[in-house]
């Protein structure tokens, strides 16, 4: 601190100074009040020599005591107009990710390719920071960039141009970024997971992706559909996109053509649900080193390999080579309590539609119970609708079965005066008998128990749409231009990408609800001149994060110099996972 003396007709101001630096400039500002050289003159004789000697000892004290900060505010002051304080810093340890996975040199490998006057990097990440921690729309993403810690350097209609740019490369984007994974250590790729969803668009005509198809959230608008590769430790590997009216028993082997290529890999294992579990798929995955292992229905498999996988006899537990009847399990109490939470196995080596592979079934009394549990809600819900019959005839104002009429006959072809709406008891009974079983189908030649533990993992692909949908607000799709469309689930893509490396780097110790509110509330103080003061609640996972990525930003001021460093270190390829 200096002193500064401002002197008056009759008197002089004595202050505390500092140089501060702010946005590339040098300036100072006061820190503190002295008073009069009148009033010091009463109890110091020598008021300049006073001010200069306490201000040394102040001086001194502050880094004895490790930089002490003293900020005057002023209550008869009002704050600047459209003056901004305060900041987000969250998105930090996802830019660390970001440049671990080196998205910043695919983008400038990208520029070089094209000739645009924006920073697509700028742009790529706050899509990215924008989609995990504050989704919303273009427009109000580039806002949100605004109250980052570091400040944007692009305009909104530069982002819808980069859209374009972004649907170009994606192809390339995803090897590009699987290549550099493998740089934070191996990846689990020889175990991949597959599934399908769809995204709806609050629109009422389709044209070119945005078609009408199967929904399945049941909702009456144009979809468009997105098939997702997963690694066996829950990192997206790659996706694509389809029109929505497409059988997505299609699009499986697309993408494995497309990891195949692009990628160069080409040995994996490939687990999936019934709905994409096809003979042509099966039949690809039976060639060239890859493999399947695949939800099978029971109900439609022929007659005598259902009448086999339904049998009491034959079952075993998969440490226990003793055969068990089921009939004697389900009707002994003993036995039922003390199997109570085993699974049974049986297997059998079939070949399906000219395709060799084993059909493992299991069977569960919890499972069983489950089932009946669901079955028996449904049936009371169809019971008030029987109690009901109008109910029967009511669909939404938009749902295409309002075309359709119901009449009915009788034998002699003339129109009925009546019908009878009862419970189909033949129909409940034929369900029951699938009750507690589940079968998968592979070609794989290893362990039944390991290719339950391999299929038991497909929750996790589940997860990621739900994050997609439900955490990063995916869906609806306000955009309509088929390349800005593509590269809106590029982005949402990548930014699963980035938090499922962000969860890894945390050890999976907390929920998705609890890191992204825990980012997005990180939020700081500018003390102009000075530096940053922390506004949230330091927790265990705050913690967790500085912990995982070697800065610390729950210090009670962090100086200008010391964000700086954090800026720099979060934009360096730290290798964290590795």
């Amino acid at each position: 601190m200096r002193l500064r003396i401002q002197r008056t007709q009759n008197d002089a101001h004595y202050y505390a100074i500092e140089s501060t630096y702010s946005e590339g400039k040098h300036s100072s500002k006061v820190v503190m009040k002295l008073g009069l050289e009148s009033e010091i003159r009463k109890e110091h004789p020598e008021p300049e020599k006073w001010a200069r000697e306490y201000l040394a000892e102040l001086t001194k004290k502050e880094k004895e005591e490790g930089g002490a900060v003293r900020v005057d505010f002023h209550p008869q002051e009002q704050m600047k107009l459209g003056e901004q304080s305060t900041w987000n810093g969250g998105y930090l340890f996802l830019q660390q990710i970001y440049s671990n996975l080196g998205l910043d040199k695919i983008c400038a490998q990208i520029a070089r390719r094209h000739s645009f006057d924006y920073d697509l990097n700028s742009i790529l990440s706050r899509l990215l920071y924008g989609r995990i921690l504050q989704p919303g729309s273009k427009l109000s993403t580039c806002e949100f960039s605004g109250t980052l810690l570091e400040k944007p350097n692009f305009q909104q209609h530069q982002v819808y141009r980069a859209l374009s740019v972004l649907a170009e490369e994606s192809d390339f984007i995803q090897a590009e970024l699987y290549r550099r994974s493998k740089k934070l250590g191996e990846r689990n790729d020889k175990r991949l997971y597959y599934d399908c969803t769809n995204y709806y668009f609050e629109i009422e005509m389709e044209a070119d992706d945005k078609q009408y198809g199967h929904s399945k959230e049941n909702r009456p608008n144009p979809i468009i559909q997105m098939g997702l590769m997963m690694d066996g430790d829950g990192i997206p590997l790659a996706y694509c996109i389809h029109p929505g009216n497409t059988n997505e028993q299609t699009t499986l082997r697309p993408l494995e053509q497309q990891i195949i290529r692009d990628f160069d890999h080409r040995e994996f294992v490939v687990c999936t649900d019934a709905g994409l579990s096809s003979s042509a798929n099966r039949l690809f995955n039976s060639l060239s080193g890859r493999r399947f292992i695949t939800a099978q229905s029971l109900k439609q498999l022929p007659q005598t390999l259902q009448e086999w996988a339904l049998s009491p006899k034959g079952w075993h537990l998969p440490d226990d080579r003793k055969e068990y009847d089921l009939n004697t399990v389900l009707s002994d109490e003993k036995q039922y309590t003390a199997f109570h939470d085993a699974v049974f196995v049986k297997e059998q080596s079939y070949t399906l539609k000219d395709v060799p592979q084993r059909f493992i079934v299991t069977f569960s009394i919890k499972y069983m119970e489950y089932l009946r549990t669901v079955r028996s809600r449904q049936v009371k819900r169809a019971q008030k609708i029987i109690d009901v019959p109008s109910d029967m005839q009511k669909n939404r104002p938009t749902d295409c079965k309002r075309f359709i009429q119901q009449t009915f006959l009788t034998e002699d072809g003339e129109i009925a005066n009546a019908h009878q709406v009862t419970l189909d008891v033949e129909k409940i009974a034929d369900e029951e008998r699938f009750d507690g079983f589940y079968a998968v189908a592979t070609n794989l030649e290893d362990s039944v128990q390991k290719v339950i533990r391999i299929n038991r993992r497909r929750w996790e692909i589940e997860e990621c749409f739900r994050i997609m949908k439900h955490e990063f607000k995916a869906r609806p799709i306000y955009l309509q231009r088929k390349e800005r469309i593509r590269a809106h689930f590029l982005t949402c893509f990548l930014a699963l990408t980035l938090y499922r490396y962000l969860e890894k780097q945390l050890k999976c110790r907390f929920t998705v609800e609890q890191i992204v509110s825990t980012l997005a509330d990180m939020t700081f103080l500018e003390i102009p001149g000075s530096g940053y003061v922390p506004c949230y609640t330091r927790t265990d996972i705050t913690d967790a994060l500085h912990h995982a990525f070697g800065f610390r930003t729950d210090s009670q001021l962090i100086p200008i110099s010391a964000m700086k460093k954090i800026f720099t270190c979060t934009k360096k390829a730290n290798q964290l996972l590795k």
